[in-house]
C-alpha cells in the first residue's frame, strides 16, 4: 500500500517567501482500489507525488510505500512503482521496442525476463505494428502507449498516475483510463490524480479532495456527496472548498 503521515512539502522563493506547495497531508491507498487525488491546477497534486516516487525529498513528515520508506529506502521505493504522466518524456531517435528495452534494463531486468515482458507488453497494448518505428515519428496515442509500456515494463505493485490525460484527446484518454482500470484489476495499488470530476468519478473507490496543499475531506462518492448535500461532484467540491475557508 501507500501510507503517506503528515506528508509536508515547503519551497523558498525571494520574492513569494515560503510555499507550503504539501501541507500536513496523511492518508492510505491500499491494493486493488484506486485512490484519487482530485483539485484543481496548482493544489499541490503533482508535489504529492512527487514527493511519494522519491523525486522530491519532503521538508516534513514521511511515507511508506509498498513498505519502504521514502526518505531512508528511495531506492526501493523507486523499483516497486511505475509513474506515468503527460509530461513522461521519450527519446525521440530510439526506437518505441529500444525505448522500452531501456527502461526494463534500469530496473535491472534479466534478458529473457525483458523478452518475456516485452512480448507480453506488446500484445496487450497493441504496439508490434509500430514497435520498430522511432519515437520522434509516433502519434501522439503511440507516444501515449510507449509511455504505458515503459511503466509497466517491470510489473511494479504500486502504479501512480499523474494527471495522465492531460491534453489527451477522448481517444487517448479512454486507452489510458482503460489501462487505470485494469491495474486495479489485477490488484495494483493505485493512486490517480486528476482535476477532471467526470474522470474521478468514474475510476476512484476514494477521493481526497486537496486544496493549497491540503485534504479538505476524503471518502468515497457516496460519503462526499452525504457531506457536501450535493449530487454532482463539482457542486460537492465548490461545497467544501467553500466551507474551509
Amino acid at each position: 500500500m501507500i501510507e503517506a503521515r503528515e506528508l509536508t512539502k515547503v519551497f523558498r522563493d525571494k520574492k513569494r517567501g515560503e510555499i507550503r506547495a504539501v501541507d500536513r497531508v496523511s492518508f492510505r491507498c491500499e491494493p486493488g482500489r484506486i485512490f484519487g487525488l482530485l483539485g484543481v491546477n496548482g493544489a499541490g497534486k503533482t508535489t504529492c507525488l512527487r514527493t511519494l516516487a522519491t523525486i522530491l525529498r519532503p521538508s516534513s513528515g514521511t511515507a511508506s510505500v509498498h513498505g519502504y520508506d521514502v526518505l531512508r529506502q528511495p531506492e526501493k521505493v523507486r523499483s516497486h512503482i511505475g509513474f506515468l504522466s503527460t509530461a513522461t518524456a521519450l527519446y525521440g531517435r530510439l526506437t518505441a521496442r529500444e525505448m522500452v528495452e531501456y527502461f526494463g534494463r534500469l530496473q535491472g531486468l534479466s534478458e529473457a525476463l525483458l523478452r518475456e515482458r516485452l512480448d507480453a507488453i506488446f500484445a496487450e497494448l497493441d504496439m508490434h505494428e509500430f514497435g520498430d518505428r522511432r519515437c520522434d515519428k509516433l502519434s501522439t496515442g503511440m507516444k501515449q502507449k510507449v509511455s504505458i509500456a515503459c511503466t509497466l515494463v517491470h510489473d511494479p505493485p504500486v502504479m501512480i498516475f499523474d494527471e495522465p490525460t492531460n491534453g489527451l484527446d477522448v481517444l487517448i484518454s479512454r486507452t489510458v483510463l482503460n489501462f487505470i482500470r485494469h491495474c486495479r484489476q489485477r490488484g495494483k495499488t493505485v493512486i490517480f490524480s486528476t482535476h477532471v470530476m467526470r474522470e474521478a468519478e468514474k475510476l476512484c473507490d476514494t477521493i481526497a479532495l486537496i486544496h493549497h496543499g491540503a485534504i479538505l475531506a476524503e471518502g468515497t462518492l457516496a460519503q462526499l456527496r452525504e457531506r457536501a448535500g450535493a449530487q454532482d461532484l463539482e457542486d460537492v467540491f465548490i461545497s467544501i472548498v467553500e466551507g474551509s475557508r
